[in-house]
This record gives structure tokens, C-alpha cells and sequence, in this order.
């Protein structure tokens, strides 16, 4: 299926129309590779051949080399931006657990910018919806080609376009802020990690069964499997309004979830579990080149072991349906100016900036 063919209601706020959805991978993983590969190295195992077998693993894009100096400034106040992608490919282990053809894209269907306060002791997460039209700036790719701006296109295209590199140029012309790291995960990635945490705790308060993503769960409390995890997160039609939006929705609940269940583990007294779960994280993301290593991602997970769930603010960008085309949403400027002005500036996301945006009507649906 195409990238234009993307189920959302077919009426603003509403059910509607639904179309078939294409599968997803889905990536508020970054967190479980963050401290799963800092654990691993704090708690003793990180030396000799552990070390360079998992430093081995870590694949990583140089997007400072790419993008060069044309970027926003960055903000030296003692927090960070971190760009968190998951994208739809279809290649390897992938093919089998997101169905769909290997035509050898991919697209950004999930994008989250993680803003971590001075201190590293709160966070806020902010989705980016894949549908949101937008205006993608010229970009160039790590191959060294350059695309031409384009007016209008789907977020998630920007991606496809020129990979990682245009991924992160647009959400900085979007924002005005400078991403400070870039993290991805895949489909097979994100299944092994949930089962090497063995399994994550979630409470759903209605039954979810949506067999495009393979899910079926009665209301109650689950130990999610991966290939359960992933079909929650990949989920449309099992809840909600059918929409992206929704979709959003039950990944942040999830996500939550995630960061419970990993500070909940006991890793540090189970050497052959800690290494497991490393060498399964590392291998699961893509990186930029500043984290492209165990000891960086060591130092940089080692201060995120503060934020657990309870200190994470999670939002979706500001949106409307776009009355042309309710299959696709429209930035709402002033609401969302306000949420990139409160991160560039360290502050809280106002709650002004949160209401009566379009959402999904999944809220309230996952809890951990």
C-alpha cells in the first residue's frame, strides 16, 4: 500500500471510513536501548571482547556531517533534544513481522521529539503525527543527494526521501529547534526487546482485537508478549477511531509502560539477562554518530536513569483534520509554536497548547 493510502476517520472527531492500514514499526524503544546498553556496561560487563562485540552491534548515521552548519542553534542550557524515529521497512527479519512488500523504502510512521530537562530528571515527549501535511525543506542524504523542497507532502515522506538526514532537517525547520540525537529501532528489534524485559505489564479497560496487526485482547490486565507489543502499538482498527491519531495514543500509554517495566527489572543481578538485553538493544537501534558507541551510549543513558514514568509529560504535536481531506492533518501553528517555544526554553508544555486539538479517541484505552 501505498504512503497516501493512510486509514483516519472520515469525519473530523468521528468514525468513519477506515482503510486498510499498512503495518508499522514503532519505536518508543529508544528508551529500552538507551539503558539497556548503559546498564549493561554499569553493571560490569562491558570489558574485553562483551565490549567490542556490543560496540559492534551499533549502527549510526553522521547527521552533523551531513546537515552541516545551516541548522537552529544549539541550546546550551543543560537539556537535550533527541529525534526518535521508527520507520516501515519491509527488508530482513522485518518483511515477515510487518508484512506488506519490500520495495525497498521506507517511511517514518512513527516520530517522537523527546525533550530531556536540565538535570535528566523529567521529560516531555511529543509525537509527530505520520498524516501532518507539511512543507519539507531541500535536503540532502548520506549519499550526498540533494532533493528539492516540496510543498504539502506527508511528514512520514520526508523520510523516504533522504532517510535519517532529511528526517531530522525537517522536524528542525518544523520546530526551530536543533536535535541534539537521533535514535531508531526496527520491527524485529522492538519484538525482541519487550521479550528479552520479559514481557511488559499493561491494563486495557476494553477489549482490543484488530487482525491486520495481530491482536486480540480481552479488557484486563496482559504480560505482553513482543509480537503482542507490537501489534498494540501498530494497532488502528482494534480501538479508537480507526486513526494514526489513536494509534498515537496507545503507543504513548505504552510507552510508559516500557520505562515502568524496565526500571522494575532487576538486570544488575542477572549478568546473563543484562547481556542478553544489550546485546539485543544494540543491535535493535540506529544512531547518530555521537552515540555510535557503547561508551557513548553508556554516558548518555546513565543520566536518564532519573525519569520514570511519572516524570514523563507525553503530547501529540498540535492538529486539526484537514477539511480537504479528513485522510490528513494540518499543523495548528500558534498551539504548536507554543510547545517548541517552551522546550527550546526548557520550560514546561503549557496546557493551552494542548486543548481542543483533534485527537484519536484512544485515550485512557492501555494503562500500566
Amino acid at each position: 500500500m501505498s504512503a497516501e493510502s493512510t486509514p483516519t476517520p472520515g469525519t473530523p472527531g468521528g468514525k468513519g471510513r477506515r482503510r486498510k492500514p499498512r503495518s508499522k514499526k514503532h519505536k518508543g524503544l529508544l528508551i529500552t536501548a538507551w539503558v539497556a546498553a548503559g546498564i549493561v556496561v554499569l553493571g560490569g560487563t562491558g570489558a574485553g571482547y562483551l565490549y567490542f562485540k556490543l560496540n559492534g552491534n551499533i549502527k549510526s548515521v553522521d547527521i552533523d556531517q551531513v546537515l552541516g552548519s545551516a541548522r537552529p542553534t544549539k541550546v546550551d542550557n543543560g537539556s537535550e533534544n533527541i529525534l526518535v524515529l521508527g520507520s516501515d521497512t519491509r527488508s530482513g527479519s522485518n518483511k515477515k513481522l510487518g508484512g506488506g512488500t519490500d520495495d525497498g523504502s521506507a517511511r517514518s510512521d512513527t516520530a517522537m521529539v523527546v525533550h530531556v530537562y536540565k538535570g535528566h530528571k523529567k521529560a516531555s515527549v511529543v509525537s509527530i503525527p505520520r498524516d501532518t501535511l507539511i512543507d519539507r525543506p531541500e535536503c540532502t542524504d548520506t549519499e550526498g543527494g540533494t532533493h528539492e523542497p516540496a510543498k504539502g507532502v506527508m511528514f512520514n515522506s520526508a523520510y523516504t526521501t533522504g532517510g535519517a538526514a532529511c528526517a531530522v532537517k525537517t522536524v528542525e525547520s518544523m520546530t526551530g529547534i536543533r536535535m541534539d540525537h537521533y535514535l531508531e529501532v526496527d520491527f524485529s528489534g522492538f519484538e525482541k526487546l519487550v521479550d528479552e524485559l520479559g514481557g511488559v505489564t499493561v491494563t486495557t479497560t476494553k477489549p482490543i482485537k484488530d487482525p491486520d496487526s495481530h491482536l486480540n485482547l480481552k479488557a484486563g490486565t496482559h504480560e505482553l508478549t513482543g509480537a503482542q507489543a507490537l501489534g498494540l502499538v501498530r494497532t488502528r482498527h482494534g480501538v479508537g477511531d480507526g486513526s494514526d491519531l489513536g494509534r498515537i495514543q496507545l503507543q504513548q500509554a505504552f510507552i510508559k509502560a516500557l520505562v515502568k517495566q524496565i526500571k522494575g527489572v532487576g538486570l544488575l543481578s542477572n549478568p546473563k539477562r543484562l547481556y542478553d538485553l544489550a546485546n539485543t538493544a544494540t543491535k535493535a537501534v540506529t544512531t547518530d554518530s555521537d552515540l555510535g558507541s557503547v561508551n557513548s551510549l553508556v554516558s548518555f543513558a546513565s543520566g536518564l536513569k532519573g525519569i520514570g514514568p511519572g516524570n514523563m509529560t507525553m503530547v501529540t504535536m498540535p492538529v486539526q483534520y484537514d477539511p480537504a481531506n479528513p485522510n490528513r492533518v494540518l499543523v495548528q501553528e500558534t498551539k504548536a509554536k507554543q510547545i517548541w517555544t517552551a522546550l527550546e526554553n526548557d520550560r514546561a508544555i503549557p496546557r493551552s497548547a494542548t486543548e481542543g486539538n483533534a485527537t484519536g479517541q484512544a485515550k485512557g484505552v492501555v494503562t500500566s
